[in-house]
């Protein structure tokens, strides 16, 4: 039978002082890293916005979908949205790097964990697939919401998975595996809406960046999975769970910027 550890204070990753003031420095590189380019997407972007939309049967449940009608509901300016989620990436570590978010940070990691991370991606990366499934074409209040609560359900589970386990101690997989469960969802909805409206005769075809924005941040998203996986398999490097933190700061870096940049490249160009 396996045996859960909940929460435990006990200090069990062992890190030197001046390790963590080069996390504190790295931390604070990032969040200036991360601000520049949220900036740069308000100041050099256009006013392009996403439209949401809502639909009414007009009439009771089985009323012809021909009868309904559609609804534009707020259209989301698509620069705030991109420097949204780099501004709050760089909230979070600037958050980290300050004096009393520091000695939190410290403690956090010492016990095999940083709940600071799963905070901070549970609301930036539910927008960014929130982005990329306007960018798809899903605008759907209603759908919309879902993707969000379900892949912040995924990074929570991220969240219990390191909770429940200690870095050097038996692993409980089941938050994980769920998890990854969790976080098929939105991709399964976003590619099947792509392949559907694609498949519908006389339909226009997405613009090529479209593609390539699903596939890159699709490879990003699991490469945080993977990540997780090789810190609690041990394997090479990841047996240090410091290793398995920079590789998340690098990562997060990385899958923003990617996102946002792409966007910036084919929509927001004045």
């Amino acid at each position: 039978m396996t045996t859960i550890t909940i929460d435990t204070d006990c200090e069990v990753v062992k890190i030197s002082d001046e390790r963590l003031a080069r996390l504190r420095m790295f931390n604070l590189v990032m969040g200036v890293l991360h601000l520049i380019s949220g900036t740069l997407m308000v100041v050099l972007g256009n006013d392009t916005k996403l439209p949401t939309s809502t639909f009414n049967l007009n009439g009771p449940p089985g009323t012809p979908l021909a009868e309904g009608t559609f609804d534009e509901f707020w259209g989301v300016p698509l620069a705030f949205g991109t420097a949204t989620f780099m501004f709050l990436s760089a909230l979070f570590h600037f958050i980290i790097a300050s004096p009393g978010g520091f000695t939190v940070y410290c403690r956090e990691l010492r016990r095999g964990r940083n709940r600071f991370r799963w905070v901070e991606y549970s609301l930036s990366s539910s927008l960014m697939i929130v982005l990329i499934a306007l960018v798809t074409g899903i605008t759907d209040v209603a759908a919309l919401i879902a993707v969000a609560f379900v892949n912040a359900s995924m990074i929570l589970f991220g969240w219990i998975m390191e909770m429940v386990n200690l870095p050097d101690g038996e692993r409980w997989w089941t938050p994980f595996w769920f998890g990854c469960i969790a976080g098929i969802g939105p991709w399964v909805a976003i590619v099947s809406y792509l392949v559907i409206n694609v498949s519908v005769d006389g339909a226009e075809t997405p613009p090529t960046f479209v593609y390539a924005i699903i596939v890159t941040i699709f490879v990003f998203f699991n490469c945080f999975a993977i990540n997780q996986w090789l810190q609690y398999r041990g394997i090479g490097k990841w047996r240090d769970y410091v290793f398995g933190e920079t590789v998340y700061i690098v990562l997060s870096l990385v899958a923003k910027s990617v996102l946002a940049w792409q966007i910036f490249a084919n929509t927001l160009i004045e």
